[in-house]
């Protein structure tokens, strides 16, 4: 009794500390009423955690502290599980817009008459991502010629019931498209819940006259955060495609045909499971004769601080369009923000003091002057940031958390290898034809809904 009433005193005295020490800046904006109680939640969170850290573990000082977040953090991400009724998450996932109701008439793309894979399973952002293709009147807006009709290929984790099935359906899809034909062959990792960001995928339809080919195989329907236990599965799927393209363009190197430049994209849990497929980083690289590679919002962690000394002797780490070197040469690219939550956030921000936050280095852009790590409350806080850190209106792109659109423009048109091939004048053009793509797009999904 006597240790109970200890510890529960101990959790009292600590926790009343941390709330008002969560009561500093974030690096994202958060809604009124989170951050009005956020400080009262973790202060309580923190200090009941530190009693059942403590009475279970027998921890005591830091340790015992560090246990109380992690328990406090697990009941938290058990109760957004329990809360997420994940089974309702996925069918609405695999519901399609009313706007995209109608399959494509265009053969190029999967789900069209011309295409194997059923359009009715391509779910809610496989429909999206393929309806979302550039056009001649687009190209013509930044004045570039269009020489071909793109090719979009997207498989659903519903299309087939085996990652080996998906990859072979994907790969019928870009033979009988021609794919291998094209100059450029994109090969995108999506999202959790199948989310292919359409922007860079424009970037390279337009700036290459459409003679490109872009492919991405999904392997669920769940948000990022809720599908990390399917890393290795998504890993996989990259792997066994990266495979199946690889042995594609060794059969048509023998026979003297032509193989495109392969370019990787991935953004956020996609950039991460890209990553994973590639573990030897420039090695592997070379090993699938990549042409160029962008990251973007890479997850943060000592998976990704490895990967990028893996890629050290042939990339560059960006945070905006105004860092991108005279010598755009690299061939990998990260596009990470200073102040970008996913990125920052690592479980060892529980109880050690990043870089980033060190008041005697100069700060990152957007990382508050006035952020100070404390012990537990910064990983809660950017715990917190990285729920709200693509709170995003369409059409207006800003450079914050993790919201890349006003970067990605510029940046994929380096990273992709088009700097010198066109002028100020079709960089503006393409901005602003990017924005107003995105607000087509929005028009008409918020007309759907209605």
């Amino acid at each position: 009794m006597k240790n109970l009433i200890g510890s529960v005193a101990v959790g009292v005295g600590t926790g009343v500390p941390t709330a008002r020490a969560a009561r500093g800046p974030s690096l994202v904006p958060w809604p009124a009423k989170v951050r009005e109680f956020f400080p009262q939640v973790l202060g309580t969170a923190v200090g009941c955690g530190l009693v059942i850290g403590s009475r279970v573990s027998g921890l005591r000082g830091a340790k015992a502290l560090a246990a109380g977040v992690s328990v406090a953090g697990l009941g938290l991400a058990g109760f957004f599980v329990a809360k997420g009724k994940l089974g309702e998450i996925e069918a609405e996932n695999s519901e399609i817009d009313a706007c995209f109701a109608d399959p494509p008439s265009d053969m190029h793309l999967s789900g069209s008459p011309h295409s194997a894979v059923d359009y009715t399973l391509l779910g809610r952002e496989g429909a999206r991502f393929i309806n979302s293709v550039t056009t001649r009147e687009h190209a013509q807006q930044i004045g570039i010629k269009r020489t071909h009709d793109p090719i979009r290929v997207f498989v659903s984790v519903a299309n087939a019931d085996s990652i080996s099935s998906r990859v072979s359906l994907a790969m019928s899809e870009l033979i009988r498209n021609k794919a291998f034909d094209r100059e450029y062959l994109l090969i995108e990792a999506p999202a959790g819940s199948g989310y292919a960001n359409s922007t860079p995928v424009d970037v390279l339809e337009l700036l290459s006259g459409g003679d490109c080919a872009t492919v991405s195989v999904s392997y669920g329907l769940l948000p990022s955060f809720l599908s990390l236990p399917k890393v290795r599965v998504a890993g996989q799927t990259q792997l066994e495609l990266h495979n199946a393209i690889d042995h594609e363009l060794i059969g048509r190197r023998n026979k003297g045909k032509h193989v495109p430049k392969i370019i990787l994209y991935g953004e956020s849990l996609g950039a991460r499971i890209q990553q994973f497929a590639i573990p030897l980083g420039s090695s592997d690289l070379d090993k699938y004769s990549i042409f160029r590679a962008l990251w973007v919002g890479t997850p943060g962690g000592r998976i990704s601080d490895t990967f990028h000394r893996l890629c050290a002797g042939e990339s560059v780490s960006v945070d905006r369009p105004e860092q991108i070197p005279a010598d755009a040469s690299y061939r990998v690219w990260f596009l990470e923000h200073d102040a970008d939550p996913v990125v920052r956030f690592r479980p060892d921000l529980a109880w050690a003091q990043p870089t980033w936050l060190d008041p005697d280095l100069p700060r990152g852009r957007n990382i508050p002057q006035e952020m100070t790590w404390n012990f537990g409350v910064t990983w809660a806080t950017l715990l917190v940031d990285t729920m709200f850190a693509t709170n995003v209106t369409p059409g207006e792109f800003e450079s914050l958390g993790h919201d890349y659109r006003a970067d990605l423009g510029a940046v994929a048109t380096a990273a992709f290898g088009f700097s010198g091939s066109i002028s100020s004048e079709q960089a503006a053009s393409l901005e602003i034809l990017l924005r107003k793509i995105e607000m087509t797009r929005a028009q008409m999904l918020a007309k759907s809904q209605l």
